[in-house]
């Protein structure tokens, strides 16, 4: 992810991050973690994308990722889906792929704002408030760490 022109302030950035750097790790029950996954499984039957995956394929900004989907491809990095939350890595490759797609259709890019707008736009098609939480770890307070700290902080979801 690279840093954009932004109107969110650096506090409201810290303050996000500082939820997740901080937070303890949350208690999923094995219900959710299964609605979540068979969620995604519907999510990818309807991209589509060829999601390609990739040990190091990053895309630099939105426009770059932008000009691959148009193309109908998109490349997935590994380590940006290595949350624990998922019994399998297939879910998280999901995740991260109907993500990037989420930006594309919301026009919007890496910026704090920008993951605000993929969240909104994917939580209104969770199935449920417990999945919108797990979704806004990943999105919203991941991203506000990564902005904050310049590179990627260690998964984990946390409900503030």
């Amino acid at each position: 992810m690279t840093l954009t022109k932004s109107n969110t302030t650096a506090s409201q950035v810290g303050t996000l991050a500082r939820l997740y750097l901080e937070g303890k790790p949350a208690e999923i029950s094995n219900e959710t973690i299964t609605q979540l996954c068979d969620w995604l499984m519907g999510e990818f039957q309807q991209l589509t994308l060829n999601l390609q995956f990739s040990d190091y394929m990053r895309y630099e900004n939105a426009e770059e990722m932008f000009a691959d989907i148009k193309l109908q491809q998109l490349w997935v990095s590994a380590d940006s889906y290595d949350s624990a939350v998922y019994p399998n890595p297939i879910y998280g490759f999901i995740f991260q792929g109907m993500h990037d797609y989420d930006h594309y259709l919301t026009d919007s890019d890496f910026s704090l704002e920008g993951e605000i707008a993929a969240y909104n736009f994917t939580a209104k098609r969770a199935p449920s408030l417990d999945i919108q939480k797990i979704l806004y770890s990943e999105i919203v307070l991941r991203s506000a760490a990564y902005l904050y700290l310049g590179h990627t902080a260690a998964p984990k979801i946390v409900f503030p």
